[in-house]
């Protein structure tokens, strides 16, 4: 089970996201009570381990900007919502190569089954993050999808699939038995305050995760 730690500030909270087991951290470019500045990034990223994936979240950014933070920032991860491009992250495969990975966001909606098999034709998406969005918030809205109905979409597609939205250590387990995806973001759930992690609930989060995985590994 792939573990990201989303929305961190500064580097005690990614290195406590790293040390707990989570194999991805992301720091958000966009509008956000937890957005960061390159000058912020670029100080946290040399300290984490080199194991750690470190994801740029980017809502409608153009590619220059995007590759500019990337290279500043010492990011080796790019998470796409609602880019207007629809050829970015070939784009971006090219600037990079395969060093990066990009995740796309889509929004769960009734359209989720269409929505999956249109993200089929884009193999320059490493996953793909089903997030849900409010009629003002397009992500980290700390509001879960109806994990029900999204069941035979996620487990009928092909793609490797993140979950998130309304993710936290006491409910990540029920998300991954349900749709058994590839990966789990969390962000405002394991937070003492926005843009703050509270250490225990990260521990608590990627130890949930893991051991949900081995149970659904087993039960299969």
């Amino acid at each position: 089970m792939w573990v990201k730690i989303c929305g961190n500030t500064n580097l005690g909270d990614a290195l406590a996201a790293a040390e707990a087991g989570a194999d991805a951290v992301g720091f958000v470019f966009a509008e956000s009570p937890r957005r960061v500045t390159v000058e912020q990034v670029k100080t946290i990223t040399p300290h984490l381990p080199g194991t750690l994936e470190k994801f740029g979240v980017f809502v409608d950014w153009d590619f220059e900007q995007i590759a500019r933070v990337i290279e500043k920032s010492g990011l080796t991860g790019a998470q796409l919502h609602s880019t207007p491009d629809a050829s970015m992250a070939a784009k971006l495969r090219e600037r990079f190569g395969d060093g990066l990975k990009i995740l796309r966001v889509i929004h769960y909606g009734g359209d989720l089954g269409l929505q999956l098999k249109a993200a089929q034709d884009d193999s320059n998406v490493d996953a793909v993050l089903v997030d849900s969005r409010t009629a003002m918030v397009i992500g980290g809205t700390g509001i879960q999808f109806n994990w029900q109905i999204a069941q035979r979409s996620f487990r009928e597609s092909p793609l490797r699939l993140v979950v998130a939205g309304g993710l936290n250590p006491e409910n990540v387990a029920i998300a991954i038995h349900t749709l058994c995806p590839w990966g789990v973001d969390v962000s405002s759930g394991v937070e003492s305050a926005p843009g703050k992690k509270d250490v225990a609930r990260v521990k608590a989060f990627v130890q949930a995760a893991k051991a949900a995985t081995r149970e659904t590994t087993a039960a299969l």
